[in-house]
């Protein structure tokens, strides 16, 4: 709406209205994510974790017995990493120019060239047991995959490509990630708790409770503020833990079903998806105040994501279901891509 004041003074005050209005007006507008694009995949099976390859520009979707590479500037698949027996998560170590996939049917992880695509080797594990969650620690220059039922770390040197250790967890891993700075965070989902593991060491340092009943799954870090935030789906939640104390400070209700979170430092958004088909995005206000900003609608199980902290955009990975079942539509695998408006 246009007001116009014969007074000089109150046209200047209504420009500096309107300007903060619109100012306002932006700054919501920004933060309101919508479908920006839906990447068709080849190949049928399951599907778990996604990674983003920041330096190579690259999506890495797991998926069933293989990974789907997807080069972010065109948005579109250019290639598979294949002949594996159960996919789950994918690592990047880019000082290496590999990436570590794990196979958690085979108790391995795969080793694989970043520019060429190209398997390197398979890493046989001693005393694991379902290889899940992985991920690349720059502070140690080592690789840790999360043996969901041996309930340890396997420890792999990326340049030797030889397993170096493995770590006790005293319960069931799930996501981890690393502050870069010797330590490791990770949930133990049957524990409702977050490990504190010292990465060179390759132990366990402390353990921090969670909300009870929770059983977490993913977990993202706020290292400025020292806050780790582990989604639970046993009682819809983002738990928000001051890692310097211990001490859970907020808990903010999210959609059912929740597998992954992730959060944006730019923009002090969190984005948990969630398999009912919404992703929960959480306003962080300060260290210790939260709000839901959104809630996003995708679609039934895409529960898992990845966050190009470059464009902001979110990546989830799904399938359809024939109606009324949980039975998976062949020649469907795709990824949504959502934006900020």
């Amino acid at each position: 709406m246009v007001v116009i004041f014969k007074s000089k003074n109150n046209t200047m005050k209504t420009i500096l209205l309107t300007g903060a209005a619109l100012l306002l007006t932006g700054l919501t507008y920004a933060q309101t994510y919508v479908l920006d694009k839906t990447i068709p995949l080849t190949g049928d099976g399951g599907y778990d974790y996604l990674s983003i390859d920041k330096v190579n520009n690259r999506l890495y979707v797991s998926h069933g017995t293989m990974v789907n590479v997807v080069d972010l500037a065109t948005q579109q698949q250019v290639g598979v990493i294949d002949n594996m027996k159960g996919v789950h998560g994918i690592a990047i170590d880019n000082k290496a120019n590999r990436g570590f996939i794990s196979d958690g049917r085979a108790n391995a992880v795969v080793a694989f060239d970043l520019k060429t695509l190209k398997t390197i080797s398979t890493i046989t594990l001693t005393g694991a047991n379902g290889p899940d969650a992985i991920m690349y620690d720059p502070y140690s220059d080592r690789v840790y995959s999360f043996n969901g039922e041996s309930q340890n770390s396997s420890v792999v040197d990326p340049n030797t490509l030889k397993q170096v250790g493995t770590i006790a967890l005293g319960g069931g891993p799930e996501f981890a990630v690393s502050d870069g700075k010797g330590k490791i965070y990770n949930n133990l989902e049957d524990k409702n708790s977050v490990n504190v593991i010292d990465a060179k060491a390759m132990k366990v340092i402390k353990n921090y409770p969670l909300a009870p009943k929770g059983a977490p799954t993913g977990i993202a870090l706020d290292d400025k503020n020292k806050r780790t935030f582990s989604v639970s789906r046993e009682n819809n939640s983002l738990n928000v833990l001051d890692i310097t104390t211990g001490k859970l400070v907020a808990t903010v209700p999210i959609g059912a079903g929740v597998d992954a979170v992730a959060y944006d430092a730019d923009t002090k958004l969190i984005f948990c998806s969630n398999g009912d088909g919404t992703t929960t995005i959480i306003k962080q206000e300060s260290a210790d105040k939260y709000s839901i900003a959104q809630t996003l609608t995708t679609q039934n199980r895409a529960k898992t994501l990845a966050l190009d902290t470059q464009t902001h955009k979110i990546y989830l990975s799904v399938v359809n279901m024939e109606p009324g079942t949980r039975k998976a539509i062949p020649g469907t695998f795709k990824v949504l891509v959502y934006k900020q408006q």
